[in-house]
Parts: structure tokens; sequence; C-alpha cells
């Protein structure tokens, strides 16, 4: 619903926004375009609320894929080693305190209402889009409530993310893939180059990428970042008994956990996390025990979360060709599915072809569900797709995610397996539907 003139003038008194849900709606309408790349306005708002620089050590994550679990590590790893840890992430699943965590509590709805108000009492004239407002949002509340080091994740590229007004203390930079061409470019070594944007003069950084695009290598050159690079500054090995050791240089970790994360690829962005915690360690010390003991406990919602049943269902986000590729991969994976149904609603913005072309393979049946956000795409939109790359599996559509849902439960057999793929919006759609009631 779009907020009237009057509301987008109006401050948090009066006739302006007072409840979470009135804010955001209130934040969509404020700006004219949903995504408005720059620095000036949030470093502007920032300043005069005095949030820059924030006085507690910062790693920040950028990435076409890899970002929350690598966010998701490195919060464990810190917080089992005794610190208080400040969380930055975007999407949310099911509710938007979900973005912004101290200790692994979501804000509640008071202290993100307290900390809009602030940011709009400080921005004056200037326009703000949802997420940066989110962002100095989430910076406020990191004021008041002090951690030991916060983690930011960037929203969409790095070098002109909001994030980015923070000088990170350490940058890791997750896998780079396909995604957001249209903001980003269309090449591996053009939003590389983007994503490199988060380095600092002097400052630690690291890629998980085992193929770091050279725009990485050549930003972090060009401006004295000191970059340390999987498979050179790092290192790992998994080890026949399904243990997996870690080095860098004269430093190693042997015979470490399996990341509790589904997926091979984990070790990358595990490799990755300790990278960037010992490069901490000066400050924030951690013992290898506790880091090999927070990798092997890690739990991330809709990141091949598998929940066990006569029906097994397993949910993931991946929306992007990479992200499916490497879903399908670990799919595949796992014991045989008397029959797999693929419950998927994507976004218009994406490439739904790449995406459905690889999971036609894995899958023995569609349920496409019409998905209720901007942009979404709808299940005829989705159907359409199918029949364009020469699907022939059977195809069920609906008018939302949460009939999908209904609609493939109710003719699942024991034994069978059902996926649920291709947005947050999707994913959040099903936790919601298979929440009890109350």
């Amino acid at each position: 619903m779009a907020a009237s003139s009057a509301d987008t003038q109006a401050g948090p008194e009066g006739r302006g926004p007072q409840t979470l849900a009135e804010w955001l709606r209130w934040q969509e309408a404020l700006h004219m375009r949903d995504i408005d790349l720059g620095l000036e306005r949030c470093r502007s708002v920032a300043e005069r609320m005095v949030l820059l620089p924030p006085p507690y050590p910062v790693v920040t994550v950028a990435g076409t894929n890899g970002k929350g679990s690598t966010v998701a590590m490195l919060e464990a790893i810190f917080r089992q080693g005794g610190y208080r840890v400040a969380t930055y992430t975007s999407p949310h699943l099911l509710r938007y305190n979900e973005r912004i965590k101290v200790d692994g509590v979501p804000a509640d709805d008071v202290r993100i209402c307290r900390a809009f108000a602030a940011v709009e009492g400080a921005r004056g004239g200037t326009s703000l889009t949802y997420f940066e407002f989110g962002t100095l949002a989430a910076l406020a509340i990191f004021r008041e409530t002090r951690p030991d080091v916060a983690i930011l994740e960037v929203g969409l590229g790095g070098r002109l993310d909001a994030v980015n007004v923070v000088d990170a203390d350490v940058a890791v930079i997750a896998a780079i893939g396909i995604d957001h061409v249209e903001w980003l470019g269309n090449t591996r070594e053009a939003i590389g180059s983007e994503k490199a944007g988060i380095m600092r003069p002097g400052r630690p950084a690291v890629c998980s990428d085992p193929e770091t695009p050279q725009s990485i290598v050549a930003h972090a050159a060009a401006t004295g970042a000191e970059l340390s690079l999987l498979g050179h500054g790092f290192h790992y090995a998994a080890e026949d008994d399904g243990r997996w050791t870690w080095w860098s240089g004269a430093l190693a970790y042997e015979h470490l956990p399996r990341p509790s994360l589904a997926g091979a690829y984990q070790l990358r962005n595990a490799s990755g996390v300790i990278k960037a915690v010992t490069l901490l360690a000066d400050r924030l010390p951690v013992a290898a025990e506790t880091i090999a003991a927070a990798i092997g406990a890690t739990e991330l919602k809709g990141r091949f979360q598998r929940i066990a049943g006569p029906v097994e269902f397993v949910l993931d986000v991946a929306h992007n060709a990479q992200a499916v590729e490497v879903f399908v991969a670990t799919l595949k994976a796992l014991p045989p599915a008397r029959r797999t149904r693929v419950i998927l609603g994507m976004l218009r913005t994406k490439d739904r072809r790449s995406v459905m072309t690889t999971l036609d393979g894995a899958v023995d049946e569609w349920h496409f569900g019409t998905v209720d956000a901007r942009h979404g795409a709808s299940a005829e939109e989705l159907a359409a797709t199918a029949r364009e790359i020469g699907s022939a599996k059977p195809a069920f559509l609906y008018p939302s995610v949460a009939a999908a849902y209904a609609g493939a439960k109710t003719l699942a057999e024991a034994g069978d397996r059902v996926v649920v793929v291709g947005s947050f919006v999707t994913v959040g759609e099903v936790l919601r539907a298979m929440a009890p009631p109350g």
C-alpha cells in the first residue's frame, strides 16, 4: 500500500508512521526508486547521526552467493568465543526484525521504530531508499547495544551499497556469479569489480571464490588492500574420514568437522570465514576448538534446509543460475526419493530460463506459485518458461506460493521429496505455511 504524500512528508509524530509495518510501507513510498546505488545520501545522514566510524570491529561480507552462510558461520564463531555479536543481513524470510540482530536475537519492533525515528529526524531533505533506512537504523541500534564486533552483509554489489559507508576492518567476498546484471554488469569480472569496492587501503580482505575474478585482484592492488585468496593465501583439503584441514602459512587447523550447512561448497565459505577470524585475532582471539565447534553447529534457515518426515521437504533460497546449480548438485547427492516435486516461485527480474533448465533435470513435477511481491512472477509466467525450455514434466499452477505448498503436500506420498526454491519470498511463504497456528 503506497503512502500518501502527506504521510511521506510526515515524521514519526502526528500522522506519521507509528508501527513497524507503517514505517516500512512509508519507506517504500519515500524514494522514487527501489534501488538507487550511491553512498552520498546514506553517508551524509550517518555523519549527522554520528554513526561513523563505529567503535567496534566490522566484517563486511559481499558476494553473489554464500553471503548468508558466511555471516552465519562468522556469527557462530564469535558468539561461541564469548563475544557480543551484531549482524545486519537482508532480505528476511519471515519478519523484518531478522535483519538486525544482537547476540542472535532480532531487534524488537519498539527498538527498530525508535531507530527509524532517529533516522527520520536526521535526514532532513535527504531522500533515502528502504534499504538505506534499514542500514542506518541497524547502525543506530548497534551504537546503543555496543557489540564487540558487527558483521554487515552487503545488499547489492558492494562499491555503492549503503553498507559500504562503513569502513570494514576485514572485507570478505564469497562466490561471484551472474545476478543483478542491470546494476552490476553481465560478466564475473564486472560483478567482481563492484564487490571489490568493500575493500579498504591497508586493511585485510578475503575472497573465498576458488576462481577469483582478476578485477578483484586488480582492485586490491590499486587500493592497497591486503587480499588473501583461496588457494593462495589460505587453503583447505578434505580428509578421508569426512573431516577437513585448513591452513594459512604456518597456521593450520586439522581434523575440523564438516560444516553443518549442507553442500560441498560450504568448505569454501568456511575457509574464508576462518581466514577472516584469524585476521581479527589480535582484537578478537578465538580458540581453535571453538572455531571447529561453531562451524560444525551453524544453523541457517533456507539454505538447503531439510525437514524430515514421511515426505521430506528441502528449502533453499537459491534464485540465480550459480546458486541453483550448486543446489541441484547437493540435491542429487541425497538418497533418491520416490518422486521429487518442486515448488517454484521467482521474481520477474531473475533468469528464469537458466534456473528452470537446471531444475528440470532434477525434479519430476512442477508446482508453480505466484509470488506476492513487487516484481513477483505469476504461475502462468513460470509455466510459459517451462514450455519454452521444452520441459515435459507435469505442471500445476497456483495463485500463491502458500497454495502451491498446500497442493504439493496433498499430492505427495510417503517417500517423496518436495523441494522449495526460487526466492527468499518463496521459502518464507512456505515456512509460514508450515508453522503451527497460533
